[in-house]
């Protein structure tokens, strides 16, 4: 069975979250969001790059 991480996984763990919210927070993009996130928005765009 496969025992490693998956290419996004390492990909997601390399990213600064902290650094975004304060980014997010300092522009205050989330400030209409009901549920999909600026971080969900993030994970969205790379697994579609790395898909298509």
């Amino acid at each position: 069975m496969f025992q490693d991480k998956f290419v996004f996984s390492q990909l997601v763990s390399c990213l600064d979250r902290n650094h975004l919210n304060y980014l997010v927070h300092k522009f205050d993009n989330d400030k209409y969001v009901k549920h999909f996130t600026c971080w969900n928005q993030l994970l969205a765009l790379m697994l579609g790059q790395i898909l298509g």
